[in-house]
């Protein structure tokens, strides 16, 4: 078995979307309360965001193999290639979000109880382009839970502010979907699938990418003035959000050409989330440190 396959099959990569936000989602939480156990809760988070992320993953591989197999951009995956065994990904899916039940278990009773939850949302989302465009969205929500639930395991409840930086990362990762689905707007249409590009068009879909990423600019601004204001600590957290800023709105001119789509989908919206998030993290916490 090879671990490099079953990491291309799931874009392990990939994590770097969800992960920093779920960090900062932490830290906001441990700020607030106390840092008893910090490490081990950490340990914990980062288990749960990788393996509920790789079960997601293999899921939609699993699902979509048949699918994938028909159109040329993703024919060369792993199971249409025959690298891997529809059942081995499906084995994959099963131990993942078995590991991630269990961290949740070990983060609190209540991160317990919603983690299938959160599980059935990540595995349905692989459906969602069966019968609904807003399936881009139904993706964000996915991604979005990853802060919401790293500052419950820290915090032991929710709170109005973590849950804008929810909804922030569902209208950022929901927007840049839809530029990834540009590529497939023809074999979508031509196969029944729903996507915003098959359904409304290039030109309308390019608008509602846009607009949501405003509207994720705008909600982390809010958070911004909400959380640290203009304090000495606030300019990383200004300094990230910049820098989010401008990388999530430079794809939309490198992905003109849709020949550049994948690399604007991976490099510039990596490299908004880590940039961000590392930002944001050194905002929190150098109050704590002066």
């Amino acid at each position: 078995m090879s671990l490099k396959k079953y990491a291309n099959l799931v874009v392990l990569s990939h994590s770097v979307f969800a992960l920093p936000f779920a960090l900062w989602g932490f830290t906001l939480a441990v700020t607030e309360t106390s840092f008893a156990n910090w490490g081990i809760k950490l340990l914990l988070v980062v288990v749960a965001v990788v393996s509920a992320r790789t079960a997601a993953m293999a899921f939609n591989r699993y699902v979509d193999r048949a699918i994938d197999a028909r159109n040329p951009r993703t024919a060369q995956r792993e199971i249409p290639r025959g690298e891997i065994a529809p059942r081995a990904a499906l084995f994959l899916v099963i131990g993942s979000g078995g590991i991630f039940i269990g961290a949740a278990w070990l983060l609190s009773p209540l991160c317990a109880i919603l983690a299938p939850v959160a599980l059935f949302i990540l595995l349905g989302y692989s459906y969602t382009k069966r019968f609904t465009y807003m399936a881009h969205y139904v993706l964000g929500i996915a991604l979005g839970l990853a802060p919401v639930g790293a500052y419950l395991a820290g915090k032991g409840e929710f709170s109005p502010i973590i849950w804008l930086v929810g909804v922030a990362v569902a209208l950022w990762v929901g927007g840049f979907d839809i530029l990834y689905a540009l590529q497939d707007e023809e074999f979508d249409r031509e196969n029944g699938l729903y996507s915003i590009p098959a359904t409304f068009g290039e030109k309308t879909a390019r608008r509602l990418s846009l607009v949501s990423h405003f509207m994720a600019i705008i909600l982390l601004l809010y958070v911004g003035f909400s959380r640290y204001g203009w304090k000495v600590a606030s300019a990383f957290y200004w300094i990230g959000w910049g820098g989010f800023s401008g990388f999530i709105l430079y794809q939309h001119l490198v992905s003109q050409d849709k020949s550049k789509i994948n690399r604007a989908f991976f490099t510039y919206n990596g490299l908004a989330s880590v940039f961000f998030g590392m930002m944001a993290i050194v905002a929190e916490l150098s109050p704590l440190m002066m």
